[in-house]
């Protein structure tokens, strides 16, 4: 755990503003259950802090992407909570899958035959879920390979099914008939299977206004805050704020160039503040002439280029109160939010969260 006093910014999580998205998902979707994924490090928020909120508030599905990420969650959880590893079963991991008490995403017919061969060998059944590739071309079973598996049902003995699940490729954009289309297709082969409940509904697809979610739905990025849809206001309660700290201040000529490579000039005399964040802290390079921070509620350009440990800003037009060694910069908060800082990287708030590095202080507040 890194100190307030020792590091280069603070990363402040609201669990309170998390738990009431997840909970406005769960009314946006009723009566169909609704998990989290937590993959990612809770999408780089602390994913042991995230899902025992979440545990506590009622979640009992969770969602990582990969099976280390399920054995670090395992202890935090309730037994009761069920751990699903979206990226299925890798060759030789199903013995620590088992012992892990976590359910596998199957995506293939050899990841099918080698969880019910460990199934077999332990004697009982194991739990899974059951991936077809709706339209996205990703993962899942295809058509064809579907169709080879009804006809030898007998390839899932041993295999306890608990969905079957597809994922949305353009949820974030409700009109595009893509979606549709992958419903239909979903619907189509899901009806091999009739006795076992689906799950497809991501964040967009929760939240897209469509009717019927079926029955579990898996909202990651809406949880952390961010917009979830392409078009149309936030619904959702900001999760995340980030604080920077001035490390110095200076006053340079019109003339002086600014940073590596000395990318930006200074039009006039200048004010510059160094600020104590890089893109070793997973602030993008791309936001160098181009992005900005606030400081005292004025917006304040990057001035140069991101530095690995530092960027510098123009504050000139800060008033003086507000710039002193050590003075609060807002990253994210009230003033610039994760779709802000995502549209001046030329990327998406998904990048943004998940990249925040491991120097900030993380607080978590309503723990």
């Amino acid at each position: 755990m890194v100190d307030a006093v020792g590091a280069g910014g603070i990363l402040t999580i609201d669990l309170a503003a998390l738990i009431e998205n997840w909970r406005l998902v769960g009314r946006t979707v009723a009566p169909a259950a609704t998990g989290a994924v937590v993959k990612a490090d809770a999408y780089g928020l602390g994913a042991k802090a995230v899902a025992r909120a979440l545990a506590q508030a009622g979640c009992r599905h969770f969602f990582v992407a990969h099976l280390c990420e399920a054995v670090d969650l395992r202890e935090p959880l309730p037994a009761a909570c069920s751990l699903y590893v979206l990226n299925g079963l890798m060759p030789g991991a199903e013995a620590q899958c088992a012992q892990a008490a976590a359910v596998p995403v199957l995506n293939s017919l050899d990841q099918i035959d080698r969880w019910a061969a460990h199934a077999a060998n332990l004697g009982r059944k194991l739990p899974a879920i059951l991936q077809l590739d709706s339209g996205m071309s990703r993962m899942g079973l295809s058509p064809e390979e579907l169709a080879e598996l009804s006809a030898s049902r007998q390839r899932l003995e041993g295999i306890e099914l608990r969905y079957i699940a597809s994922h949305f490729a353009c949820a974030d954009e409700p009109s595009n008939p893509a979606n549709a289309a992958q419903i239909a297709r979903f619907e189509q082969m899901s009806a091999a299977f009739p006795e076992v409940p689906w799950t497809f509904d991501n964040s967009g697809g929760a939240l897209g206004g469509r009717s019927g979610h079926f029955d579990l739905v898996r909202p990651g990025i809406a949880l952390y805050g961010a917009n979830p849809l392409t078009n149309g206001p936030n619904p959702m309660r900001p999760v995340v704020q980030l604080e920077a700290r001035i490390v110095q201040l200076r006053r340079i000529p019109a003339g002086a160039g600014v940073g590596y490579g000395l990318t930006f000039t200074a039009g006039r005399e200048t004010r510059i503040a160094t600020v104590s964040i890089g893109y070793a802290d997973g602030w993008p390079c791309h936001l160098g002439n181009r992005g900005a921070a606030y400081i005292g509620g004025v917006r304040v350009p990057i001035a140069g280029r991101v530095s690995m440990d530092s960027l510098t800003l123009d504050v000139t037009d800060v008033p003086e109160a507000h710039l002193f060694p050590g003075a609060p910069v807002e990253m994210i908060g009230p003033h610039q939010t994760l779709e802000d800082v995502a549209k001046d990287a030329g990327t998406i708030s998904y990048e943004i969260l998940t990249r925040l590095g491991r120097r900030y202080a993380r607080r978590h507040l309503g723990a």
